[in-house]
């Protein structure tokens, strides 16, 4: 998936090991440009690829909502950034790991999203609510078991919900 493995400032790969996954769809449509906020009530398909048989989706229509799995195509394997920095570059959050971020910077740039599922067509998913921009490489996909959630309590600091207080504001809003 990288490219060019990251590289210490000794000039060795960070990395000492590596997997392929396969894409099994795209994101058609919805979100363009990597913006940070204001993803909410996009619509947007996957579609999957033409190698993956539609029947692997028979009974998917029953579930409210899916898991998806998707690739930061559009970031670089020159953005990896796993030393501690402020989110966003914004000082009022406090410096964090490369791995508490939840961006393209990551090792792997592989993030979740848990869009609602509108209706199938075929091998075409609509969904609500997919932050992946359109073209975005899907390695995986599973409807949501609620027995599949986290268990007990989530907590976190302040910083994530400070910061992302526009992530799920109506695209239409967008200043």
């Amino acid at each position: 998936m990288l490219s060019r493995p990251p590289e210490t400032h000794e000039g060795q790969s960070v990395f000492d090991e590596y997997i392929q996954v396969p894409v099994i769809a795209r994101v058609v449509g919805g979100h363009r440009g990597r913006l940070d906020d204001y993803k909410g009530n996009v619509e947007s398909i996957i579609r999957l690829a033409p190698g993956i048989p539609a029947s692997a989706l028979q009974g998917i229509e029953e579930f409210s909502h899916l898991e998806v799995t998707w690739h930061f195509s559009q970031g670089s394997d020159n953005d990896i950034e796993l030393e501690p920095r402020s989110p966003r570059d914004n000082p009022a959050w406090p410096a964090t790991g490369g791995l508490v971020h939840r961006n393209h910077r990551r090792p792997a740039r592989i993030a979740t999203s848990y869009p609602r599922l509108l209706r199938v067509q075929g091998r075409d998913l609509h969904v609500v609510d997919l932050d992946a921009d359109d073209g975005t490489p899907v390695i995986d996909l599973v409807p949501v078991f609620q027995e599949m959630l986290p268990r007990g309590p989530v907590h976190q600091p302040d910083w994530p919900s400070d910061m992302l207080r526009s992530y799920w504001k109506s695209a239409e809003e967008r200043p």
